[in-house]
């Protein structure tokens, strides 16, 4: 019998790298807030899954101070793009934030490479920092672009993630109709269930 192949590690289809590398923190700010890049293998994993490089690849688990930076450039994405979604937009992301993600964007991103057969694939010296250059130039870029106003928070009770709402109309609710969307319309039925049959 063939293997199957393993789940997804981390969540993806925000729409943006920048937003999928913000749900590695699970719930945040709620009760039961979950780090996902507890360690440089994680963090490893996350660019292998979500990274622009061949499916394969093997990523080599950075130093633990590359971790750290990562999960700074990520706080500091989150950092940007709240001030981008508030009054003060974002020229209201706090300098050491503005500092930090301008610095991470500077660094080499991922390069492509063709092929003799024709296809493009994506390699970089430095993987993860390649990625974490393409992180940090994708917030900065959503930061400041009219895409930002399709930036919506998930409906979900039980969720945070945020994603870019791509549908015509606009009105897209929740970070994934498998998850959160699907949660939401059982526990509407069984509420409606609940109160025909206690009538």
């Amino acid at each position: 019998m063939p293997d199957t192949p393993a789940a997804p590690r981390f969540r993806s289809g925000a729409g943006r790298i920048c937003l999928d590398f913000m749900r590695t923190l699970r719930l945040r700010g709620m009760d039961g807030a979950t780090e996902e890049l507890d360690t440089p293998e994680a963090l490893a994993a996350w660019v292998a899954q979500l990274g622009p490089y061949p499916g394969g690849t093997k990523i080599p688990a950075p130093a633990e101070g590359v971790l750290g930076e990562a999960r700074a450039v990520r706080e500091a994405v989150y950092a940007l793009l709240t001030a981008a979604r508030s009054p003060a937009g974002p020229a209201g992301c706090p300098p050491k934030e503005r500092g930090l993600l301008n610095r991470a964007a500077a660094a080499a991103p991922p390069v492509p490479v063709l092929d003799a057969a024709g296809s493009v694939t994506w390699t970089a010296g430095d993987p993860v920092g390649a990625v974490l250059a393409d992180i940090a130039r994708d917030a900065l870029s959503l930061a400041t672009s009219p895409a930002l106003d399709r930036v919506r928070a998930c409906s979900g009770p039980h969720c945070a993630a945020w994603f870019l709402d791509t549908s015509r109309p606009g009105n897209r609710r929740w970070c994934s109709m498998e998850t959160c969307g699907n949660q939401a319309k059982k526990h509407a039925w069984r509420t409606r269930h609940a109160t025909a049959t206690a009538i």
